[in-house]
């Protein structure tokens, strides 16, 4: 049996006054995994206070064990933070990966920072809380406050792996 060559991970974020959006593009799977964790990690580093985190998966060519095992791991450091995750555009694929392992309801239920929205009546640009579908895109509606930043991701601690943008 052939395997295929591993796509590259690639990872673009935009921000938003208490938001992050990071679109991922290529394979997460063994060998780029823990560019995503490392990325998230430097993400609320940079932003404190971060209310919702939303991984954009439309892009994602393929996940694999480790990339789910990243996406949970994500998924306790955003709880850590208290910030909310939302997996955005997600492909049949990685939908059937979260249900054959039973994680889809834990990895897109509320977080600990969303709860705590519901409870102030807050939303993560400061006006109400906007719910949306998990599925089929970005959410709707627009950054707060004066457009998008798109960047590269905050750099990597020394020696450490870049992530492609």
């Amino acid at each position: 049996m052939t395997s295929l060559p591993s796509t590259p991970l690639g990872l673009t974020y935009s921000s938003s006054h208490e938001a992050v959006r990071v679109e991922l593009t290529g394979d997460l799977d063994h060998l780029h995994a823990d560019l995503l964790v490392d990325a998230v990690d430097r993400l609320l580093a940079a932003h404190p206070g971060l209310r919702d985190l939303r991984l954009d998966c439309a892009g994602l060519t393929s996940v694999d064990s480790s990339g789910l095992s990243a996406l949970l791991m994500v998924r306790r450091r955003t709880d850590k933070a208290g910030a909310g995750l939302h997996l955005d555009g997600r492909t049949v694929q990685l939908d059937r990966i979260l249900e054959i392992t039973g994680t889809l309801g834990h990895l897109t239920a509320p977080g600990p920072g969303a709860q705590a929205l519901r409870r102030t009546g807050g939303g993560a640009c400061g006006g109400p809380a906007r719910g949306g579908p998990a599925r089929g895109g970005p959410a709707r509606g627009g950054p707060a406050r004066g457009g998008p930043a798109e960047d590269s991701l905050p750099a990597a601690p020394s020696g450490g792996p870049e992530p492609s943008a």
